[in-house]
């Protein structure tokens, strides 16, 4: 007929782009390697990968970021297979594909602007997956060379190897999070993994200062450290919930505060809400979901959010009194205050973009700022005087 759009079946999973996907990667990781090599060229072995590691670190977090901005957009299908885009390795190739699909779904997932969001994240979940092959690299490599030296091989190889099989599964619920139509318990198992290799790189991060002297290891009295560990538990409970939150839609199921649809109790469908195995928009059963159970996943991380935010509040308090923490501490505060804030809005604003990106980057900060705050110290009898941890001290304590 004419005039009429004949669309082609793209297979979920198309491998042809895979070597151009990997080249792409390298190339883009070239650039903070060469920069890191070049600006700290005349710092110790240590030093350097300390300052990689930093790095893939920021740009993990950036990535997270980028995540959120990629699902907030509704880009998350631009591009409805994997690893690239209706099998080529840019939006450019797929522009024909592309084209048909929104010509035959003017308001569908698909467009041209969706695509190349969606493939930019791509393109640095790679590099970032790049450069943790070179840190784990360099450190069985250093291992290998330089057995106890420390100026070769400066932490344990295995935090670097368990990052990188983290970034492996981490691509993988990325795959399915396209393949499976962005399925609401795998869309949050990847914000969530996002999370953990965050917290996996701070640590190595951790490591590597208090190696060169610029981290202090703290002693916590064992309240203070057990209070820091309920706060992280809860914190990431929180923003599972959170994650729940935005891969369901939930935001706008309470548009009003402190009460929600003009009730302090609304109708909610809890078993409905928290029933984590099935569809987009749908039960498991089939049927569509219904609006008291989005208002039950809204609710109860709305009330949970006013416990996590008391929580953090007093380990704020308590981390303001060890002098070494006091940093720590106002980050948390500063942080709980934008989550706060970024809340709010996302509430009584109608979700702006910017502040639902904002959200999640806070959480993302929070947990790194509660990392750092682990990792830099340790349960003592004692909170009064920080010590500087060396080598020795740290191969003992691991």
């Amino acid at each position: 007929m004419a005039g009429s759009t004949t669309l082609t079946v793209q297979a979920l999973y198309d491998l042809s782009p895979l070597m151009r996907m990997m080249f792409f990667g390298a190339v883009l990781a070239l650039a903070p390697i060469t920069w890191v090599w070049f600006r700290h060229r005349r710092a110790s072995p240590v030093g350097r990968i300390h300052a990689l590691t930093l790095l893939t670190l920021f740009l993990t977090f950036d990535l997270v970021m980028f995540g959120a901005f990629t699902r907030l957009t509704d880009s998350g299908l631009g591009c409805p297979d994997w690893p690239g885009c209706y099998g080529n390795a840019s939006p450019v190739g797929a522009h024909a594909a592309i084209a048909a699909a929104q010509s035959a779904m003017p308001t569908g997932p698909v467009t041209a602007g969706k695509a190349w969001v969606e493939m930019i994240h791509r393109y640095l979940a790679t590099s970032v997956g790049v450069l943790i092959v070179v840190l784990t690299a360099v450190a069985w490599l250093g291992r290998s060379a330089g057995g106890r030296n420390m100026q070769v091989q400066p932490i344990n190889p295995w935090w670097p190897t368990l990052t990188l099989l983290w970034v492996c599964i981490q691509g993988a619920f990325g795959a399915l999070t396209v393949t499976m139509k962005l399925f609401p318990a795998i869309v949050t198992l990847h914000l969530f993994g996002g999370l953990v290799l965050l917290a996996l790189l701070c640590v190595q991060v951790v490591q590597f200062a208090q190696l060169e002297g610029k981290v202090e290891l703290v002693t916590l009295a064992p309240g203070l450290r057990w209070l820091l560990g309920l706060s992280f538990a809860m914190l990431v409970l929180q923003i599972a919930l959170g994650g729940w939150v935005s891969a369901n839609y939930a935001v706008l199921a309470c548009t009003d505060f402190p009460k929600c649809q003009s009730n302090w109790w609304p109708l909610m469908d809890f078993p409905a809400g928290f029933e984590l195995w099935r569809p987009l928009g749908f039960t498991a059963a089939g049927d569509y979901i219904s609006f008291a159970a989005l208002t039950a996943i809204h609710y109860v991380h709305r009330l949970l959010a006013f416990l996590v935010l008391a929580l953090l509040g007093v380990l704020a308090w308590r981390l303001n009194r060890v002098l070494a923490l006091r940093n720590p501490s106002r980050w948390i505060a500063a942080l709980s205050g934008l989550q706060l804030a970024t809340g709010l809005s996302n509430v009584v604003l109608d979700w702006p973009l910017l502040a639902a990106v904002l959200h999640t980057g806070g959480a993302g900060a929070l947990v790194l700022v509660l990392t750092w705050t682990a990792a830099a110290s340790r349960t003592g009898s004692s909170a009064k005087a920080p010590v500087v941890a060396n080598f020795q001290t740290l191969r003992q304590t691991a």
